[in-house]
């Protein structure tokens, strides 16, 4: 399972995390664990990668730290 750091959250309920795989996309409703508003910018999380509208994506998204 990859591993990144988020790098950007936005008020509209998605975010981006930089990973191993480069930037990647994600939507509030694949935060596992806990909810999206008490994401931080800079946290370590764990995902797997996904295929969306527009390309790969980040699907069940968990906090590692």
């Amino acid at each position: 399972m990859p591993q990144g750091k988020i790098r950007k959250l936005v008020d509209k309920g998605f975010g981006f995390i930089e990973g191993e795989r480069g930037d990647m996309f994600f939507h509030h409703s694949e935060v596992r664990g806990t909810t999206f508003e008490s994401l931080r910018v800079g946290q370590t999380v764990k995902y797997e990668v996904g295929e969306g509208k527009k390309g790969p994506c980040a699907t069940s998204i968990e906090v590692l730290d």
